[in-house]
């Protein structure tokens, strides 16, 4: 096991808010500093002073708050071929923001240097070498990120190398590998870093993007071939198809490598709740399936899989989900087996015995109406009602005698019959008038209705569904602010299905919270 630590700076600030649809206000760039300084972030990527009044701002800002950890970092280029370094309007924005600490861009591919700068290859090491000097001399710690690397090292070593060299003997504190373009592979970069590591002596860091989908593995790839310092983003955003996502890269590290990063094992477990907070800010829904804290990571579907899951976690489970700050799941579908049921009943405090034939037949049921468009995994709170009936322990708490809905323009108008109460109510549309409806008829008897409140609402449109006519599926979630669930409906008419998604919502309540539900005793 490696006993050595690897340092992370996260460009979330900088490089993240560059992706495309995303803009970061003053206030959430300082959340997100915070968010990540509790982390144990070691450096900060705040932004580039001098680009936009925005990150000027942000360096000002930032300095009234006391971080714990991360040391805040302004980027920047080295100087342009027209000023000398102590003009160089880039290189004293940096100096002004009052930062400790430097992330210097430099060209170290000659296409750049030849056909982008338009500058010989010397001049273009007298720049590399003149910006870092000038800010060692004002105090700095400067983190020399090598624009495009790779590609540079693959067409021309010697010289890709010389400009590394040339950063080291101005005083670079880190010497960062980048593959900007994102076209290595993990194997180019295991190759080439190695070499780098040994032809140096100064810290080498690793910057990659996601062209071609392995920002993460070049990285991990980097680290084993030496590197100690590791660039990304919070959920992996930034430049065209993003940056390495920190939020795999760092559990890979720790619990896979045997690293030190961050503070530790209390750090891993604030993941899930860092990556859903930056979506969050960034106006982006969190990805499911993303490794590690993706609400689906250790969701298991599989029938097989879940019954082997609650033997032994780690038949289908790489690591403990809490070690990241996430949670197991099972879900009920087509594919599942009894296993995923019997843990969904237990969950809500419901026993069962494995082999009991009505498991079976809830089962059965549920298998038959995913065939006609249901999703139960979207909305297991359905599977249980119908496994409650067919085992026999449902109550009949809400009988629907008759609804009507009256959608005209901007009216909508609700009639309902139910439990033998007539209501009529209007809403802001035809599934609001419903559910008001609803709860003045059945609060008369059920007054804990007043507590659940409707928090998603999403239709669906599955398609055809066995060569009957098109169906839609309407999906509602619920919350009493204790706890969550979500049913479905699923009808030819989207009204239809809203209402039947309703009424089972509010079923689902009563029938959880009804003292008369008598749950089994099962023999161990």
């Amino acid at each position: 096991m490696f006993t050595k630590s690897v340092e992370v700076l996260d460009t979330t600030l900088r490089d993240g808010a560059q992706t495309a649809n995303i803009s970061f206000t003053l206030n959430d760039k300082i959340r997100i500093a915070l968010l990540l300084d509790e982390l144990g972030i070691n450096y900060i990527e705040g932004g580039w002073p001098g680009s936009n009044p925005k990150d000027e701002e942000f360096f000002k800002e930032i300095k009234k708050y006391s971080l714990i950890k991360a040391k805040v970092a302004a980027f920047g280029s080295t100087r342009r071929k027209e000023f000398p370094a102590k003009e160089d309007p880039s290189l004293n924005a940096i100096v002004k923001s009052d930062v400790e600490v430097a992330v210097l861009f430099g060209k170290s591919w000659t296409l750049h240097v030849t056909d982008v700068l338009k500058i010989g290859l010397k001049e273009n090491l007298d720049l590399v070498y003149d910006s870092i000097s000038y800010l060692k001399s004002h105090g700095l710690k400067v983190i020399f990120d090598a624009e495009h690397f790779y590609q540079g090292y693959k067409e021309d070593k010697d010289y890709a190398l010389s400009v590394l060299k040339t950063a080291e003997d101005a005083g670079a504190d880190v010497l960062v590998l980048a593959d900007t373009n994102g076209g290595s592979l993990p194997h180019e970069v295991y190759t080439i870093t190695a070499d780098v590591v040994k032809n140096v002596k100064t810290k080498v860091g690793l910057h990659m993007h996601n062209d071609s989908g392995c920002a993460v593995a070049n990285t991990l790839m980097g680290v084993l071939a030496g590197a100690r310092h590791v660039q990304g983003t919070i959920n992996g955003i930034g430049e065209r198809t993003g940056n390495a996502d920190l939020i795999q890269i760092i559990p890979n590290l720790a619990l896979k490598m045997g690293f030190e990063v961050l503070r530790g094992k209390e750090s891993l477990k604030r993941l899930k709740e860092v990556s859903r907070i930056v979506y969050e800010i960034a106006g982006l829904h969190p990805n499911p399936y993303q490794p590690y804290v993706g609400d689906f990571a250790f969701t298991h579907k599989a029938g097989v899989h879940a019954d082997a899951v609650m033997k032994v976690s780690r038949a289908y489970e790489h690591i403990d989900p809490s070690l990241v700050g996430n949670t197991r799941r099972f879900v009920i579908s087509e594919v599942s087996g009894s296993s995923n049921l019997i843990t969904y009943l237990e969950n809500v405090g419901i026993r069962v015995d494995k082999k009991d034939p009505k498991l079976r037949s809830a089962l059965a049921k549920i298998k038959e109406l995913e065939n006609r468009g249901y999703s139960f995994d979207l909305a297991p709170a359905s599977a249980i009602l119908i496994a409650l009936k067919e085992l026999g322990l449902y109550q009949p708490l809400i009988k629907v005698d008759y609804w009507k809905v009256i959608n005209e323009r901007e009216l909508a108008i609700a009639v309902v019959k139910v439990n033998g109460q007539l209501e009529v109510a209007e809403g802001v549309g035809p599934v609001h008038a419903v559910d008001i409806a609803m709860r003045k008829a059945l609060q008369k008897v059920y007054p804990e209705i007043g507590k659940v409140k409707l928090t998603d609402y999403r239709v669906i449109l599955p398609g055809e569904i066995k060569n009957t006519e098109s169906v839609v599926r309407v999906t509602i979630e619920f919350t009493d602010n204790e706890k969550t669930w979500r049913t479905e409906g699923v009808s030819t008419s989207v009204i239809e299905a809203s209402v039947m998604a309703l009424i089972e919502g509010l079923d689902y309540y009563l029938q959880l919270n009804n003292k008369k539900l008598k749950v089994p005793e099962v023999n161990n």
